[in-house]
């Protein structure tokens, strides 16, 4: 029998010890390092929100995003095509230094079909890689693009979790002279697109995007459940070709289905959103929102809006490679900010480190800076440049508020369908081949004229300065650079996804045709 005196004294031992472990945690929690998410839309357009001009105005959940946090007005992809983009926004380095270029043609796009040989290099460091070291737990939600193979898989590169595809939902592909594209769960295939992932050509309905929302929040709710920092890529693809959206949303917008796409997207941004606040970790967590590249605008009047810029995907106008953006992080970035500091995808990387507290490699030329400074001190710096890359040629060079064209192409392929600047012809700047103007190039000033439609006078005094301003950079850039090898040369039938790993346990493994290694055609 225990004493009354006994028993109160062991209440206060448990007491003190459950008040030590809620101290303890509360500690832990403040000292938690920012959660970073970054949302990657697919061929979405600056102008396609309505905080951006859109006078459909169907993005209430990314304008309010933009309402509490900032518009950057003058941010770039790397590229104006997918996965070379997406692989400078992982790497925070150029297409031309971390391989993801060809050079089986002059100034010639090339992403990762599932024929591509290459992939991401195992040189090439990843933001997941290095905020391990500071005990984040990373994830990747939707498309990847870097590489389809075993070795150049999310896993292999930092990731800790994975659901998605590496490649595009192109198709369907019948099994037999094309495998249909896997879905991952980690470092397994789960299923196919159109077969147990499906997508109807027809009206456009997949559950896709509903189940890379739901993931996405699982894995925010068992992080903080956890007590880790977490990084999420969130990274969707249904504003890419074939759209599509699931049922609540199909018939919604006044855009037809890429308009019911780009709402269903817009949903899920609230939805993370929303359980970040819940969760009340939102002024914990650094969230940035943005394109791989331009509105593709081939579909005609069914495609995405580039808003006032000129041409779109695949090209170095503005339009193929100025991008919506918005960075939230409530505490931190006051609200309702507008920055015009020159940014690109490629600064997410340093970014992130900068959050974490890591300092970058030292090993390597990083072509991305933190975006810290201008968010959230106002500290602006005028000598950033963008560089527009086709390939391995330099195509336009930014820098302050004017944009230098030393090459202008702008037309794809009539017989394919494939026009790029539909509507927007402009005598001696869109090109329908690829022109040189390194002699003269075309200068513009961004300001006055962000449709690129007036060009400056090369006699004026405001062109050679301007142009003075710019080829101090393009010099140092040229001295500095070293081309990585390039990952997007070969293509094989023989590599495609015929069985991918995990394919066994379903059933699902398929005869590959034989290998026949060649040389990469690009068409556009």
């Amino acid at each position: 029998m225990v004493s009354s005196s006994g028993s109160s004294t062991t209440a206060r031992k448990l007491l003190v010890v459950v008040l030590l472990l809620h101290a303890h945690h509360g500690l832990n929690d403040a000292a938690r390092k920012p959660n970073i998410i970054i949302m990657l839309m697919d061929d979405m357009g600056w102008g396609d929100l309505g905080v951006f001009g859109n006078p459909a105005k169907e993005t209430p959940n990314l304008d309010r995003m933009a309402r509490e946090g900032a518009q950057m007005m003058d941010f770039y992809a790397p590229n104006p095509l997918c996965s070379p983009s997406r692989a400078a926004l992982l790497s925070g380095r150029l297409p031309i230094r971390n391989g993801f270029y060809t050079t089986n043609y002059h100034a010639r796009c090339s992403y990762t079909p599932q024929e591509i040989v290459g992939g991401i290099p195992d040189s090439e460091i990843l933001i997941p890689e290095e905020l391990s070291k500071a005990g984040y737990r990373s994830k990747i939600v939707g498309k990847w693009h870097l590489g389809h193979r075993p070795q150049y898989l999310p896993l292999k590169h930092g990731f800790d979790e994975y659901l998605g595809a590496p490649n595009c939902h192109v198709g369907p592909e019948d099994d037999v002279k094309a495998p249909n594209i896997p879905v991952y769960r980690d470092s397994e295939m789960i299923g196919r697109y159109y077969e147990e992932f499906p997508i109807n050509k027809k009206t456009g309905e997949s559950n896709l995007t509903q189940l890379y929302i739901q993931e996405a929040i699982s894995f925010i709710e068992k992080e903080n459940n956890a007590g880790v920092p977490f990084f999420l890529y969130w990274a969707p693809d249904s504003t890419h070709s074939p759209h599509y959206a699931s049922k609540t949303f199909l018939g919604t917008s006044q855009r037809e289905l890429y308009g019911d796409a780009v709402r269903e997207l817009d949903f899920g941004v609230g939805q993370i959103l929303d359980k970040l606040r819940s969760l009340n970790i939102d002024n914990n967590t650094f969230v940035f929102f943005s394109s791989d590249n331009g509105a593709a605008l081939s579909g005609g009047a069914t495609a995405g809006s580039n808003g006032p810029f000129l041409c779109g995907k695949h090209t170095t106008f503005e339009g193929g490679m100025r991008e919506p953006a918005i960075a939230w992080w409530p505490g931190k970035i006051k609200q309702g900010k507008i920055s015009h500091q020159l940014g690109s995808l490629m600064d997410l990387f340093t970014t992130a480190l900068d959050i974490a507290g890591i300092p970058p490699p030292s090993d390597r030329i990083l072509d991305g800076t933190s975006l810290l400074p201008a968010l959230v001190n106002d500290k602006l710096d005028p000598n950033k440049t963008i560089f527009y890359y086709r390939g391995n040629e330099i195509m336009a060079v930014r820098r302050g508020i004017y944009k230098a064209h030393f090459w202008t192409w702008s037309e794809g392929i009539r017989s394919l369908h494939r026009e790029y600047c539909p509507g927007s012809q402009v005598k001696d700047v869109t090109t329908r081949d690829l022109t040189n103007h390194t002699a003269s190039p075309l200068l513009f000033h961004l300001g006055r004229d962000p449709g690129e439609k007036f060009k400056l006078n090369p006699k004026d005094e405001e062109y050679k300065n301007g142009l003075k301003f710019i080829m101090e950079a393009v010099s140092e850039h040229k001295r500095t650079m070293v081309p990585g090898q390039p990952q997007l040369n070969m293509c094989d039938q023989g590599v495609m996804n015929w069985a991918p790993p995990g394919c066994e346990k379903l059933g699902k493994c398929l005869k590959a045709l034989p290998s026949n290694p060649v040389k990469c055609t690009w068409p556009v």
